[in-house]
């Protein structure tokens, strides 16, 4: 009897909205910078942050999920979130590409709501709360601006990957494992509301917040003891706590700093969460969430070492540059960054394309 195989020339189809627009996120993050990019729109710079987060970010999240889900109604999330970026991108009006963001995230919303009708589980719960973060966020971004925003978008993605950390370690944490995290992601919608109306003592609040989660997932992650192995589990685990770190950073600069929408704090914040944090859970997780998938293999190599590396260290040097008030030493570590996560694209693609390791 022959076997079928699942189809997943959608799924990759899926995923070049999201490629698209992290390349776009990438050449606007050029223009801010003041230096040369392969494409000077003038209204790109200012897509910036929504595409990095919700059309990269949040269209990969919303595949994995529809994956999750099997059903085909699923892959509505990511389709209007990868429609949404390519509204953005094109001469129509903003308008449109942003209701599609709004479109995305409410269907975002129905599948992790279809998961948690299937499954009642506390993790499914919080990742449901993250996805309704992102539904204000993309119906805020209609009216006000995107640094009022961060608060929101930082909840989406921070709850979003440490929901995902808390469903791999359920053989380590606690029995209240699952209720603690709900909690903690409670508190954080609280406070974020409370940034929303008062945003001083709020985003201080969001602040001290992150910073007891983090705490809370590095007392329990499995990532402490993988750390010491070799191959893949030292790689993710060494992703994981750096990213742990970086996001721990952005909750003392915000607790410290209050809310701030420009500057070196801002900028601090904004990618210690988005590259430091994000990005490296990406790194730590591609090696399972692509195979999910994508039914290819990313087979372990050394050469993976080399954009967390990169990622890592340019982030201390664009950090210091922000905290030095030096611009030729930000717009290095920028620069950096940028070329890690191009780095990271090649050698990922690379490694599909080339299967597995003999």
């Amino acid at each position: 009897m022959e076997i079928r195989r699942p189809r997943t020339h959608g799924r990759a189809i899926a995923l070049l909205p999201a490629g698209v627009a992290l390349l776009a996120g990438l050449d606007a993050a050029l223009l801010l910078l003041g230096l040369p990019a392969p494409v000077a729109a003038p209204r790109l710079g200012e897509l910036h942050g929504m595409l990095m987060v919700v059309g990269f970010l949040g269209t990969l999240i919303a595949l994995e999920r529809a994956v999750a889900l099997r059903s085909p109604l699923g892959y509505a999330a990511p389709a209007l979130l990868g429609l949404g970026s390519l509204a953005l991108l094109s001469p129509l009006p903003q308008t449109l590409g942003k209701l599609l963001l709004v479109d995305g995230a409410l269907a975002l919303v129905a599948v992790y709501a279809a998961l948690l009708r299937r499954t009642h589980d506390d993790v499914v719960l919080v990742e449901l709360l993250a996805a309704l973060l992102v539904v204000v966020a993309t119906g805020l971004w209609l009216r006000v601006d995107v640094p009022w925003l961060l608060p929101w978008l930082v909840g989406f993605v921070v709850l979003t990957i440490c929901a995902e950390r808390v469903e791999l370690a359920r053989l380590v944490m606690p029995a209240t494992g699952g209720r603690t995290l709900v909690l903690l992601a409670s508190a954080l919608v609280v406070t974020l509301v409370l940034a929303l109306l008062w945003p001083e003592p709020g985003t201080r609040a969001v602040g001290l917040v992150v910073g007891a989660l983090v705490v809370w997932l590095v007392r329990h992650d499995v990532a402490r003891r993988t750390v010491r192995a070799s191959g893949l589990p030292r790689l993710s685990a060494a992703a994981l706590l750096g990213g742990y770190g970086w996001l721990l950073v952005a909750g003392v600069a915000w607790a410290a700093r209050g809310a701030e929408r420009q500057g070196a704090a801002y900028d601090l914040v904004v990618h210690a969460v988005f590259l430091g944090f994000a990005l490296s859970m990406v790194i730590a997780h591609a090696p399972v969430i692509l195979p999910a998938v994508l039914r290819r293999p990313l087979p372990y190599r050394p050469v993976l070492w080399a954009p967390l590396g990169l990622l890592h260290a340019s982030l201390v040097i664009r950090v210091a540059g922000d905290l030095g008030g030096s611009r030729p030493l930000w717009q290095t570590g920028s620069v950096l960054n940028i070329t890690a996560v191009l780095l990271f694209v090649v050698v990922a693609a690379v490694s599909v394309a080339a299967g597995s390791r003999p």
